[in-house]
């Protein structure tokens, strides 16, 4: 019997002080949700959820059940801890008190 088409691809999650960057082979046609249980994350950073955050491929929003292509980088996004508008008006601040 033949073997099915693979596809390598990886998943990110980024920390302030810790990165992890997981490497695995898929079945052509797997989604993003299957390559983020299939690599363990969800194991090794149990603060992901994957109900509140977004994942992405590359810095594009996707999600959950879009399909993978061959190379694809699929990206955990942390919440935002402070709103971009939030975080300008506070380096304007910062800038204009030097």
């Amino acid at each position: 019997m033949a073997e099915s088409p693979k596809i390598k691809v990886e998943v990110a999650y980024a920390l302030t002080d810790e990165q992890c960057l997981l490497a695995l082979e898929l079945e052509l046609g797997a989604s993003a949700q299957d390559a983020i249980y299939e690599s363990g994350i969800l194991q090794r950073f149990p603060q992901i959820d994957l109900s509140k955050q977004k994942v992405g491929i590359y810095g594009r929003a996707i999600e959950l059940d879009s399909g993978l292509s061959d190379g694809d980088r699929v990206e955990i996004y942390r919440p935002l801890e402070i709103s971009p508008k939030e975080a300008r008006r506070l380096r304007v601040q910062r800038v204009g008190k030097k």
